[in-house]
């Protein structure tokens, strides 16, 4: 009579029913999820007349959840609010009549790291870019900087390390003009501005976190009328290369073990 029972309760159970434990899905602290907002800034009265070119405005920019930890989730929003990026609101770009798209990409987001790049471009007197970039720790809900990744005691040898591959970089820079056949005042500029440059210990944090290894970023801030001549600053490190300065207990030291 059971065995009778159980076979009808069985036949009564819809196909798409399951009596197994429901599953759950497991938040994983090791990554956020990342979804896109955009935003379309639609400009009206003087500017809307005066440049009627620039009456629209896109911002895109990346709503953040899944962690499991409300405060540092909180934290990592935070750094990634809008105005914090480059120090202007929604508000401010309608205001404003220069920007025409504002961006991110991600570019690592696993084992703790959010890695994520933002731009915005823009013209006023000339066309221009620009960029930010952050490295975030999500088991802190901070910006991990050089000190957090790095052994501080060889924050001098490290930084000495990209400067010789930016050093590399700028003598290719003028060798390609003068091999181009270049006007020589245009040399002669290219090389005023390379002695003004100067890669120090603060530029280290500066840094995009990928699954082969390290890449450091150098913004040379190169006027517009010379922006030509200037280094892409994107001098790429392997972690079995970056092994000795790696702290092994900090958000790098997995990479390294």
């Amino acid at each position: 009579m059971r065995l009778l029972l159980a076979l009808v309760l069985f036949l009564l159970v819809p196909n798409n029913y399951s009596l197994a434990t429901p599953q759950v899905t497991m938040v994983r602290n090791d990554r956020v999820i990342v979804k896109p907002r955009t935003i379309v800034i639609v400009r009206s009265g003087q500017i809307a007349k005066e440049f009627p070119e620039k009456k629209r405005a896109t911002v895109k920019f990346p709503l953040v959840s899944g962690l499991s930890d409300a405060r540092v989730l909180r934290q990592v929003q935070s750094i990634l609010k809008v105005k914090n990026v480059f120090d202007s609101n929604i508000a401010d770009y309608a205001r404003d009549n220069w920007l025409e798209e504002f961006g991110y990409e991600v570019n690592y987001n696993k084992n703790c790291i959010l890695d994520i790049s933002f731009s915005q471009s823009g013209s006023g007197a000339y066309p221009d870019t620009q960029t930010r970039h952050f490295a975030i720790n999500l088991k802190k809900g901070t910006v991990i900087k050089a000190s957090d990744a790095f052994v501080s005691s060889k924050l001098p040898s490290l930084a000495s390390l990209v400067r010789a591959k930016l050093q590399n970089e700028l003598a290719q820079i003028l060798k390609n003009l003068a091999e181009s056949k270049s006007d020589t005042e245009d040399i002669r500029i290219a090389r005023e501005a390379q002695e003004a440059l100067e890669y120090r210990l603060a530029d280290l944090d500066e840094f995009s976190v990928g699954d082969r290894g390290i890449t450091f970023l150098y913004d040379a801030g190169y006027p517009h009328a010379i922006q030509a001549f200037e280094p892409e600053g994107r001098y790429f490190f392997s972690y079995a290369e970056l092994k000795p300065y790696i702290k092994p207990h900090g958000p790098l030291g997995q990479f390294v073990d």
